[in-house]
């Protein structure tokens, strides 16, 4: 338990300054509520007139969001495998090459289907 205690003392410590900030922001902040600060933001373009229990967002929002997961995981693969190219040798050029050409064949077929569109 020893070993966890530094740990433990600074998530306590995190755990904390996010209360005491979230506390101190709705004790100390302005409260000057006009409808502008409550309409929703959406980057620039004006907003809707919504259904109460909410809209829907155009399903071209995430697979756009879902595009971005994928890449972004395989920079996650790409970066230990460039740290440690030399020492996994041919094994690891062939590997790295059947994987990225995985991402790509799903990357052209979403090309394709026309997922990339924005009208």
């Amino acid at each position: 338990m020893e070993l966890y205690a530094p740990i433990i003392g600074l998530g306590l410590i995190a755990f904390g300054f996010a209360a005491f900030s979230v506390v101190m922001s709705a004790v100390v902040g302005p409260k000057r509520y006009n409808r502008a600060k409550l309409d929703s933001y959406e980057c620039g373009i004006e907003p809707t007139p919504q259904a109460l229990g909410g809209g829907k967002f155009p399903v071209k929002y995430y697979i756009t969001a879902m595009m971005f997961i994928v890449f972004d995981i395989e920079i996650v693969f790409l970066y230990p495998w460039a740290v440690y190219f030399d020492a996994m040798g041919l094994f690891g050029l062939v590997e790295m090459v059947l994987f990225i050409l995985t991402v790509f064949v799903a990357y052209a077929y979403v090309w394709k289907r026309g997922g990339l569109e924005w009208d």
